[in-house]
């Protein structure tokens, strides 16, 4: 999901092909496992940290190898449930939205999948995936030649400079801060270097950021940074023209830098990217630009998308979605028909559910304590398609972390369901029996089914629920305001890097908290924060991953700003239609880099 980010030093020495990226929230679901409760099951986990690797120069050469029958032309239509809440890429880190900047923006690192999953972490605007010196603190960035925006101007390293230099500006507060925080402090203290961004005309100190050229961008970053190449992946880190940035306009009207543009953009209902012809395929080892364009539609529910995907009639045989899952009702359907093989993923994802509690609200732990003890997290995976769709998650992190232990310490193993017994004997223990809790969910098909099983649940266990149905499209922003007048919720999280510093700190340091960022539980120990800053210190991956397990444990035990309830799979299909189209395993999602229509 989206984030704000502290990320104190990290000095390790990450070896080549030692690390992931994966970003943010699932829009949630996927689905599958056959009606006799087994599923096909997925394929090789391709979201742990052995699965990537660092490219070279070579690998961040131009053009994209051609993909075997690919055509030009054609529209490649996509099916999306909820809208996207951003186009400005400053602003993005859903697993969506994420998904459809890849067409039109790029950034001075990306990722190159290859055809059995495997991700390099390349050079994309960058010659290649940077140099460092000064013992990890200084990394420095090349340009690559013929880099252009979709007006036909040069991309130069002052347009990089603005685009990460616009991330200090107040508005800019939903993506990922690594860079300007490794340069100027943590939290939001490193706003305080450029209150205004680049707006002003002032900028940062060459000793902080430089561009001694048009084709140099040089960071000096506080500390040691072995993970900037993944950092300089996320999609803020890449050229913004002066000229073209509106602020907050900015995100109904991006300026491309990608083999898309623009063409039309109707906020909450669509979005048509066509080429962009100023993007010189020379400059780029990982997109194509088969397809003429691409028309994005909003308001499609799971049912819809199935349906039409598995009618293969017509323009549908051209259809996508990025990030919708088959529908959980229609799973054996997909399974049986024998068309659906060729045209379907079922893939792990990077992600965790959650439900979150909200500590500002439910100050009493024992309170937060029985609700995880009600949570049913077997019949919550099971409304969103089962076996297909994710395992019974035990802990807050994922199973492909580095140092990953399957600690289960309220039971979900054993009584998936949930303990109404423990709970309610919990509620009477703080005198809370009959505690009122607001339970807000978005009016999609598949959370107004789990909206059922989880009141169900929590009743059992004592609890007197009041339901809150939320527009889905409103959904990400209403939950990540701090002031928010629900208990509990659901959120997810992916991990940016194979390392539990890119989820413990985001989603549990209390001085993450604010509107827009991902600390939706509130959580805010002292005694957490300190020991994050430990950890955080600890210069060898290995052993921090322990240290972040037993930090999550302590979280869950003690604290309980919400509870895990399983580990996200991607069940999805495509019209016939459509060729080049394969898993993206940091983004969990479709890729649409080499769609072509057939």
């Amino acid at each position: 999901m989206r984030r704000h980010d502290r990320r104190a030093p990290y000095a390790v020495a990450l070896a080549a092909g030692a690390l992931v990226v994966s970003a943010c929230s699932s829009g949630g679901g996927g689905g599958g496992g056959g009606g006799d409760g087994k599923s096909e099951g997925p394929g090789e986990d391709k979201t742990v940290s052995a699965n990537y690797s660092i490219g070279s120069a070579a690998d961040a050469a131009g053009p994209a190898p051609e993909l075997p029958g690919a055509k030009k032309g054609g529209t490649v239509t996509v099916l999306q449930r909820d809208a996207f809440n951003h186009l400005d890429p400053g602003q993005i880190y859903f697993s969506d939205v994420l998904t459809s900047q890849m067409l039109y923006n790029r950034s001075l690192t990306s990722y190159k999948i290859d055809e059995k999953g495997r991700v390099k972490v390349v050079g994309d605007l960058a010659t290649d995936s940077g140099t460092s010196s000064d013992g990890g603190k200084t990394w420095k960035f090349t340009l690559k030649d013929g880099l252009k925006f979709e007006d036909g101007s040069p991309i130069t390293s002052k347009d990089v400079r603005w685009g990460i230099e616009r991330l200090y500006a107040p508005f800019e507060t939903d993506g990922p801060l690594y860079i300007p925080q490794w340069l100027n402090g943590d939290g939001n203290a490193f706003r305080k270097a450029l209150p205004d961004g680049p707006y002003q005309g002032k900028h940062l100190p060459s000793s902080v950021l430089d561009t001694p050229d048009d084709k140099t961008i040089v960071f000096h970053f506080q500390a040691p940074h072995a993970d900037t190449p993944y950092a300089t992946a996320m999609p803020n880190i890449g050229a913004v023209k002066a000229e073209k940035d509106g602020q907050r306009k900015y995100d109904n009207a991006p300026f491309s830098s990608g083999p898309y543009k623009v063409g039309s953009y109707k906020v909450g209902k669509s979005l048509t990217l066509v080429r962009n012809e100023h993007w010189d395929p020379k400059t780029d080892p990982i997109r194509h630009q088969y397809a003429d364009r691409f028309e994005i539609g909003f308001g499609h529910q799971f049912a819809d998308s199935t349906r039409r995907f598995l009618a293969d009639q017509g323009g549908d045989k051209n259809a996508l979605s990025f990030s919708n899952g088959v529908a959980p009702e229609m799973t054996e359907k997909v399974l049986g028909q024998q068309d659906t093989k060729a045209r379907r993923l079922l893939e792990v994802q990077p992600y965790v559910d959650y439900i979150s509690f909200n500590t500002t609200r439910l100050k009493d732990v024992k309170v937060r304590k029985a609700l995880a003890y009600a949570m049913p997290n077997g019949q919550i995976l099971q409304q969103n398609g089962g076996a297909s769709a994710g395992v019974v998650a035990t802990n807050y992190l994922s199973p492909a972390m580095d140092g990953y232990r399957p600690t289960d310490p309220y039971g979900k193993k054993d009584k998936p369901a949930g303990d109404p017994e423990k709970a309610r004997a919990l509620l009477k223990e703080a005198g809370k029996e009959g505690q009122e809790i607001v339970y807000a969910y978005a009016n999609t098909d598949v959370q107004q089914k789990v909206s059922v099983v989880v009141t169900q649940a929590l009743e059992r266990a004592g609890f007197k629920v009041q339901k809150k149905e939320i527009d889905s499209n409103t959904w990400r922003t209403s939950i990540s305001e701090v002031g928010n007048k629900f208990d509990i919720y659901r959120t997810s999280w992916g991990a940016d890097w194979p390392v539990s510093s890119t989820v413990v700190p985001p989603l549990y340091d209390g001085r993450q908290i604010a509107d827009g960022a991902q600390n939706y539980g509130h959580l805010d120990d002292p005694k957490v924060n300190a020991e994050i800053d430990r950890i955080t210190r600890i210069t060898d991956v290995k052993q921090a991953g322990a240290e972040w397990q037993k930090l999550a444990d302590r979280i869950l035990t003690d604290d309980v700003p919400g509870v895990p309830t399983f580990y996200n799979r991607l069940f999805s299909l495509w019209g016939s239609g459509l060729g080049g189209v394969k898993y993206h395993p940091v983004y969990g999602t479709v890729d649409p880099t080499g769609v072509f229509v057939k």
